[in-house]
């Protein structure tokens, strides 16, 4: 029970990662406030937790992001977690291909949003003089993909988002980190696939997950691992780092 009475925000709860999370720090004991973008979707993937705080909101705009903290602590009174684990791929087709729409809206979502939900629960956590907060980076934001441009920008720069608010919190009590998985096997990656190679999804994921030295997807529940450790008393000394969690795939000489 590791985090017994912690209060751990996560976004984008209602699948992969983040439902992962939430199952693992609930058993732990936390308190969770929940966030997704429909309340039916997080009431069907986690109404068996019992009392989550279960929150809609749009995170690519503030005023849902603002709105998302301000009910946590008005249940809870206080944030001492914060999963910021919201985001999108977009569309999967070469730069030439690519509109302004599908660029905007991933760099809205998986840039402006995490930055904002950074910028409202830091303010809390200063209050407090402690948290830890783990944001869902990429090992897209770690090396390119073709056809995967607008994504790969995003989490290059939720990378480099995370290395300038650990240095700014970091006399304050508290911790930023990130992790940067490769290929989940999620319902993101479902998508991945089907834009790879419409109508052959299973070919594309033979070919993803040959890329990977271990030969498989992670799964979520494997991800969410790391987040706890990186949220943990454990990780006390860590700050300003992002993890690979990528099946060996950073050993891989280009």
């Amino acid at each position: 029970m590791e985090f017994k009475d912690k209060v751990v925000l996560i976004t984008g709860a209602a699948g992969g990662i983040g439902l992962a999370a939430a199952r693992k720090f609930a058993a732990e004991g936390a308190k969770l406030a929940l966030v997704d973008l429909k309340r039916e979707s997080l009431e069907t993937a986690v109404g068996d937790i019992e009392g989550a705080v279960l929150i809609a909101a749009d995170v690519s705009k503030e005023v849902d992001v603002e709105a998302y903290v301000a009910k946590t602590v008005e249940a809870f009174g206080r944030i001492d977690v914060f999963v910021n684990n919201a985001g999108i791929n977009g569309d999967f087709k070469p730069i030439e291909e690519q509109s302004f729409e599908n660029y905007s809206n991933v760099l809205l979502i998986n840039v402006i949003g995490a930055a904002m939900g950074l910028k409202h629960v830091v303010k809390q956590m200063k209050v407090q003089g402690s948290g830890a907060i783990v944001n869902t980076a990429s090992n897209g934001g770690l090396l390119g993909a073709p056809g995967m441009s607008a994504y790969v920008a995003s989490k290059h720069a939720l990378i480099g988002v995370n290395k300038s608010v650990a240095l700014e919190v970091a006399s304050t009590g508290i911790r930023v980190n990130a992790v940067c998985p490769s290929g989940v096997d999620t319902q993101m990656m479902r998508s991945i696939e089907s834009n790879a190679r419409k109508g052959e999804e299973a070919e594309a994921r033979k070919q993803f997950e040959a890329a990977v030295p271990l030969g498989r997807y992670a799964e979520a529940e494997e991800i969410a691992d790391l987040m706890l450790f990186l949220a943990s008393d454990r990780a006390s000394f860590i700050t300003g780092a992002y993890y690979r969690i990528d099946g060996g795939g950073g050993a891989v000489s280009v």
